[in-house]
């Protein structure tokens, strides 16, 4: 994966699993109504039917090849200044990955820390803490504040040691990435791409309409855009959904 951040720490990989990631969140004090399910079509109606909706959040699992570095370097380009936005008046709240095979915890981070999902934090809790410090800070101070959370590592730690496969050391090497989508906060549906190692929170042309969740047509869209840049019909993706289950 891309070095285009400073590694000050490495973690544990996250497996590309919805009962790991859903037991981080709750570990970190989200809600136990909001939980991560797998995608496993994006055309079949009747297995998207058992999906609960509205989806607050999608995280996408995908092989980062050395393709990805490019487009890394396009962002870049394309956005030679990078994010600064901090405050509550931001349509998004954007962490930068500053933690090694971390993308995991920034793509669920992504996803929970923005609407609507934020209101099912607990207040007090470990992540209900780091939001409420970082909100205010630039996405370098901000990065501190996430590394320095020894909460937010431990639960990390015993996510990265509980998937059903084995699990790599930090420091290895990973071929996967998270991205993950959301929606602005501003009621305008404005659909943003959340990647911690790119320049910041991208806007793309989507935007949904009242009653339209990620998974309605122009969310699916936008997810099979994105997979056919990546090449997807020669690797694997993966792809979940945060919903309220309860």
């Amino acid at each position: 994966m891309t070095q285009s951040r400073i590694r000050r720490k490495h973690y544990i990989p996250l497996e590309s699993n919805p009962e790991v990631f859903t037991d981080l969140i709750h570990a970190l004090g989200v809600d136990e109504s909001l939980s991560f399910q797998d995608v496993y079509s994006l055309d079949d109606p009747d297995i998207l039917s058992l999906l609960p909706r509205p989806v607050l959040g999608l995280v996408l699992a995908f092989p980062a090849v050395e393709d990805y570095d490019k487009i890394i370097e396009e962002d870049k380009k394309a956005r030679p200044n990078a994010y600064t936005g901090k405050g509550e008046d931001e349509p998004v709240i954007w962490f930068e990955q500053t933690i090694g095979n971390a993308c995991g915890l920034y793509g669920l981070l992504h996803c929970i820390c923005n609407e609507p999902a934020r209101k099912y934090i607990k207040p007090g809790s470990a992540i209900g803490k780091v939001l409420e410090a970082c909100v205010p800070l630039d996405p370098t101070a901000r990065a501190l504040v996430l590394e320095a959370s020894e909460e937010v590592e431990h639960a990390h730690a015993h996510a990265g040691k509980s998937g059903s496969t084995v699990a790599p050391l930090p420091e290895d090497d990973v071929e996967h990435h998270y991205v993950a989508f959301v929606t602005s906060s501003d009621q305008s549906g404005q659909v943003y791409e959340m990647d911690g190692v790119k320049q910041g929170p991208l806007k793309t042309n989507v935007s949904l309409k009242e009653g339209e969740d990620l998974l309605s047509e122009s969310g699916k869209q936008l997810i099979r855009a994105f997979i056919e840049r990546e090449h997807g019909q020669k690797f694997t993706f993966s792809l979940m959904a945060l919903v309220k289950s309860e």
